[in-house]
């Protein structure tokens, strides 16, 4: 057995595989279980348990149950053990890197970016948490004074993506812990394992029994629908495809719950005549490839200039021609495979239906043979504006380029569109950036830079992209209820 299958052996041996609820592993309430694939090898990592209705049920009551004492915490100490568990995701970083890589399919080198980018939401929001504060003032009449207070808006439900399986579960869990709100989590079918990881570091770090249960599950629909009904439920947190966002958001409004969803994109990556056209790839490559193209934040269209486009779409070709595709493990891996067949499927159909509508093929526009779901780094250009890739998110490492004659015109192009979640934009011109950032219908705007993701920093979209923030000050308003108090005039009776 070599070294590296060996490391993954005795990883993978020491990953929980039932479900976390009330601070206790259990099996499925019928004994089911079912099975995480290597999407590199299609092989079955482990099988864990398969959460049922009752299941969810048990997790929303015990996350019920343990609300009033968590709430009344003090903030140090729930800071104490946020900051405990950065320190141990810090420590076992490379478990983590490794098991995300064997899950997702990303290469180590971006599972342990992964890493440091989750590890950073507990760190912030362990050092926020002490800083929820309110305000007193005295009324505009004078006759009374004014207390606002913040609360926890209560239990939360989080479902999460694929993608990102341990930065997706941070930057949900850790604001609820900052203030104050117990949790169930359903993470992705397709990469449960890490959240279960995490639950147990979680744990070891001092989170009480309770606060965070975890319930990954193959009916997710069955399994979460219900607690979305329930009336201990206070809030909803969804990232996922704006067509399930729609669905949630509905069901949410017969409890009229609090809700926070972080849905699909479409990012246009903008590039004007007077850009640093090698500074602009770099961005490209970052914006477009970070994760396989398997992001929500990807540069789904790059618009360019068109009296830069040759250079532009040459350089770029040259840098995708030179990432290698390979399982996740190996060291020369630059792109590893794409989650499963279905998303692969999707990314080839998007790239024949626009080579059908009139784009040219300039690079890759196949699936890899073999063992797992690899597709090779694609280039496109000359796509027309009614090609889907141009309105659909494409999840893989396909870069499409069309360009542009006018800021006008950047400007039109990327804001036709329902998604409105990111851009980027390459320009040395600084008022042309700034008018940018107010004329660019989205939540999020990189400037000279292919990376926005920031945990001090508000995450989130505008349009069919979402609603509310993760990450900043705003994560744990997210997960905040604001109460006023109106006290009498303390002068009214006082003695003359």
């Amino acid at each position: 057995m070599s070294g590296t299958a060996a490391a993954e052996r005795e990883l993978l041996a020491g990953i929980p595989t039932g479900l976390f609820i009330d601070g206790a592993w259990r099996q499925a309430a019928d004994g089911g279980t079912f099975a995480v694939h290597d999407p590199s090898t299609g092989e079955v990592l482990l099988r864990i348990a398969d959460a049922t209705p009752a299941d969810g049920e048990a997790a929303l009551a015990a996350a019920a149950a343990a609300q009033p004492s968590w709430a009344k915490t003090a903030p140090r100490v729930r800071a104490e053990i946020l900051r405990a568990a950065f320190e141990a995701v810090t420590t076992r970083a490379d478990d983590f890197a490794l098991l995300m890589t064997l899950e997702m399919g990303k290469p180590l080198a971006e599972s342990r970016g992964e890493v440091t980018y989750g590890a950073e939401f507990l760190r912030w929001f362990s050092e926020e948490t002490s800083r929820i504060s309110g305000r007193f003032g005295t009324a505009p009449d004078g006759h009374s004074r004014l207390l606002v207070t913040k609360r926890p808006v209560g239990p939360c439900l989080f479902i999460t993506p694929w993608n990102f399986p341990l930065a997706m579960a941070t930057r949900k869990i850790a604001p609820a812990i900052a203030a104050g709100c117990t949790m169930v989590l359903k993470p992705a079918g397709l990469t449960p394992l890490t959240a279960l990881l995490f639950a147990q570091v979680l744990a070891e770090s001092g989170l009480p029994a309770g606060v965070l249960n975890v319930i990954p599950t193959t009916s997710a629909g069955a399994v979460t629908g219900p607690l979305i009904q329930d009336p201990r439920l206070r809030k909803l947190s969804f990232t996922g495809s704006t067509e399930v966002g729609r669905r949630l958001i509905k069901d949410a409004a017969d409890q009229v719950l609090r809700v926070s969803m972080e849905l699909g994109g479409n990012a246009p990556f903008l590039v004007f005549d007077d850009a640093d056209l090698p500074r602009a790839v770099d961005g490209a490559m970052l914006a477009k490839l970070r994760n396989g193209g398997e992001a929500c934040t990807a540069a789904n269209r790059l618009l360019v200039h068109e009296s830069v486009a040759a250079e532009f779409t040459a350089l770029l070709i040259e840098r995708m021609r030179a990432h290698t595709v390979a399982r996740g493990t190996e060291p020369r891996s630059k792109i590893g495979p794409l989650v499963d067949e279905g998303t692969r499927a999707k990314v080839h159909e998007l790239v024949t239906d626009s080579i059908a509508a009139g784009a040219t093929l300039a690079l890759g526009g196949r699936s890899i043979d073999g063992p797992g779901y690899f597709y090779e780094p694609t280039v496109l250009t000359q796509v027309p504006a009614g090609a889907r890739i141009m309105h659909e998110e494409v999840f893989g490492p396909v870069a499409p380029i069309m360009t542009f004659a006018t800021e006008a015109e950047a400007i039109r192009l990327a804001n036709d569109t329902e998604f409105g979640l990111v851009a980027y934009a390459y320009t040395r011109d600084l008022n042309r950036g700034l008018r940018l950032a107010e004329e660019l219908d989205v939540g999020m705007f990189g400037l000279n830079t292919g990376i926005v993701s920031n945990p001090a920093a508000p995450f989130g979209g505008v349009k069919q992209s979402g609603l509310g923030r993760e990450g900043g000050l705003e994560g744990i308003e997210e997960h905040l209820e604001t109460r006023y108090v109106g006290i009498a005039d303390p002068y009214a009776d006082a003695p003359d």
